[in-house]
């Protein structure tokens, strides 16, 4: 059994394709744990805020396996595949880390290299696993927020579930 560490993001109809991912991996993923949720300005493009998590998953799954199952989630929610890499979408779901593994293959990068670049993936994460080592820097996830260099104010904690 290995641990995966998923982003989870959207910006299109975001509530409700959240919730229903983050219920999806609670199925298929028993023991799924969550990190808080994130409001979060689009990166990259002019485009609706973003909500984002992260969620750790214990898989039997390969990290390429289960990124096609993560793949087809993404067409469960109609992913449109045809638009730009920075643009509005209705969920992306990235493998940032799987177990210790340093992996680069034309199909996967683990890990994301969003992990130390992006506030909105590297908060989330700190959140749930701050005692988990990167397995290239070799520095704890808080280590590597409390050293983040990049803008911090794109994102701000939500509650979750949404009321109202």
């Amino acid at each position: 059994m290995s641990t995966a560490w998923l982003s989870l993001g959207s910006n299109i109809d975001a509530e409700r394709n959240i919730a229903s991912a983050r219920q999806a991996l609670a199925h298929d993923y028993p023991g799924a744990r969550f990190s808080p949720v994130y409001r979060s300005v689009a990166v990259g493009f002019t485009g609706d805020d973003f909500i984002n998590l992260v969620a750790a998953i214990d898989t039997e799954l390969g990290p390429l396996r289960l990124k096609a199952a993560l793949t087809a989630l993404e067409d469960a929610h109609r992913r449109d595949r045809s638009a730009p890499r920075w643009s509005s979408r209705t969920l992306d779901v990235d493998i940032l880390l799987y177990d210790d593994l340093w992996m680069v293959s034309p199909e996967l990068e683990i890990p994301r290299e969003e992990i130390t670049g992006m506030a909105h993936v590297l908060k989330p994460l700190a959140d749930l696993a701050p005692d988990l080592r990167h397995p290239v820097t070799g520095c704890t996830i808080a280590e590597l927020w409390t050293g983040f260099s990049g803008a911090r104010d794109g994102i701000e904690p939500i509650d979750w579930p949404p009321t109202g």
